[in-house]
């Protein structure tokens, strides 16, 4: 049960770092005014992607993950770094080590205490909803859900925007995902993923800093000798 939570996890993680990514996608270079009334969801997806696009970044992530039909809820947390275009680390440090590499081609996800490595292509692990179709695009994500933003809290109208996404194309993996996006900054703060069995992943993003240090080899990896190889390709 534990190594098929991890597995859980690990998915949850790549579901969001492919949303992450998918909003740092190449943009328009115009400016959405979000002055004089209430913005409008293109608005503040134009802000949001004028933020991220072509950037290069680390977060500190908090992972809360429940699986609703075993009653199981894990808590999780590291740190996650992302390089446009398509790259991503994320390296978990509690409970349990692990990290997942991709550099937008292969993926590497390495358990240390399983002394275990699932390696396999990006786009195949990533796809049904899992990311292939938007990564690093913000217009595939347009043209894959229906976006409304939410009426926030009456604590928090002046702080975030609640963000629904709704895919068009029906699958298990995802049934809705939700953004928190900061007003102030359009960092996008919290992502919550859910299925059709109603199981569901938040990922809190903290301490972010935009970094032009994030070299290319922080997003490869090099298999240890004597660890087990997993193909993960179909």
């Amino acid at each position: 049960m534990k190594s098929a939570n991890r597995i859980f996890m690990c998915t949850a993680a790549v579901m969001l770092a492919a949303l992450v990514l998918a909003l740092s996608g190449r943009h328009n270079s115009s400016s959405a005014a979000t002055t004089g009334g209430d913005p409008t969801v293109d608005q503040i997806l134009e802000q949001v992607e004028n933020k991220y696009a072509n950037s290069k970044f680390s977060a500190d992530f908090i992972q809360k993950s429940t699986l609703k039909a075993m009653d199981i809820t894990d808590m999780a947390s590291g740190k996650v770094y992302i390089k446009y275009p398509g790259m991503m680390r994320w390296e978990y440090e509690k409970p349990d080590q692990q990290i997942i590499i991709t550099d937008a081609d292969k993926l590497w996800i390495y358990r240390p205490a399983d002394n275990q490595v699932m390696t396999g292509k990006a786009p195949t692990f990533f796809r049904d909803g899992k990311g292939a179709s938007f990564l690093s695009n913000i217009r595939v994500i347009r043209q894959k859900f229906d976006i409304s933003l939410e009426q926030s809290p009456p604590e928090e109208s002046d702080l975030f925007y609640h963000l629904k996404l709704i895919p068009r194309e029906k699958t298990l993996d995802i049934s809705e995902i939700r953004l928190l996006v900061s007003q102030k900054t359009f960092n996008v703060l919290q992502v919550t993923t859910l299925n059709f069995y109603g199981d569901e992943t938040r990922i809190d993003l903290l301490n972010f800093a935009f970094r032009d240090d994030l070299d290319d080899s922080l997003f490869s990896f090099e298999i240890p000798k004597g660890v087990d190889v997993i193909q993960i390709d179909e």
